[in-house]
């Protein structure tokens, strides 16, 4: 047995299951190494991406194992990796060099096809990984590449929605809304289309912050939870929806599973 910690980063340019069971089944090999932290990065598109987290990497001591089939990115990041000294592997690359050099033919550099043997799971899975990366706005960059985008101030069920929506493989992200934090410019980009603002009447809201409140155990006067708040709030938020020619939800006395099939009826009545 050893104490010795190993830390790996899956990096790809889809969902990285390639990369995960080419890391778990090199770990299987070591069963006396205990400690083991893995951390997964799928849909890695861009240079920026992959200087921060390969920066974290080097920070960590960890071991990168990547499958990015795009040669220029594939590139970036093997010679990033070498000038800052990092464990960097790319479960594909020589193999592709291999292959096009036998059959003299270039590889398409198309991300995540061998997950089209299944493609409806693996589609689900996807969509999840997405939902999860892109939820509560924690990166601007995922909400021009949705499926849908949900707006809502707190407690409208945007990240349920998200969840429920992205297993059935929607890519779904979503952002708070809060009137003292400005809207980031990547909403102004996206297709009207694929924007919902979920909302609900004053009271209702108000309610279930209440409820919230309680269960955080935080007492006195919360102004969360204050109707005046609450209605300043949903004011923000629908001159907003309607500056972006948002379809607007209400969402109030609806079960997840409803309000997501009205969202999937109007999405799929605009044959986006």
């Amino acid at each position: 047995m050893t104490d010795t910690e190993i830390k790996m980063f899956i990096v790809s340019d889809a969902v990285g299951e390639t990369a995960l069971r080419v890391a778990n089944a090199v770990l299987a090999q070591f069963p006396n190494i205990k400690n083991k932290n893995i951390k997964r990065y799928p849909f890695i598109a861009s240079k920026e991406e992959m200087i921060s987290l390969l920066h974290d990497a080097g920070l960590e001591n960890a071991i990168v194992v990547a499958t990015i089939v795009n040669s220029e990115l594939a590139t970036f990041a093997q010679e990033y990796a070498d000038e800052h000294h990092i464990l960097y592997h790319n479960a594909l690359t020589e193999l592709i060099h291999m292959i096009q050099n036998k059959a003299e033919v270039a590889p398409v550099e198309e991300s995540g096809l061998l997950q089209q043997m299944d493609q409806n799971y693996f589609d689900r899975v996807s969509a999840i990984e997405f939902a999860v990366k892109y939820d509560d706005g924690k990166n601007n960059k995922g909400f021009p590449q949705s499926d849908m985008v949900l707006l809502g101030i707190s407690r409208t069920s945007k990240t349920p929605l998200s969840m429920y929506l992205a297993n059935k493989g929607y890519k779904v992200s979503n952002l708070p809304l809060i009137p003292e934090v400005p809207i980031p410019k990547e909403i102004y980009e996206v297709d009207a289309r694929r924007i919902f603002g979920l909302t609900a009447s004053p009271r209702y809201i108000m309610n279930i912050r209440s409820e919230r409140v309680k269960i955080l155990g935080i007492t006195g006067s919360a102004k969360y939870s204050s109707l005046e708040r609450v209605k300043d709030e949903l004011m923000f938020s629908e001159q907003l929806y309607q500056k972006l020619g948002a379809r607007m939800i209400n969402v109030e006395n609806k079960s997840i599973e409803e309000t997501a099939a009205e969202i999937e009826t109007h999405y799929k009545a605009e044959n986006i």
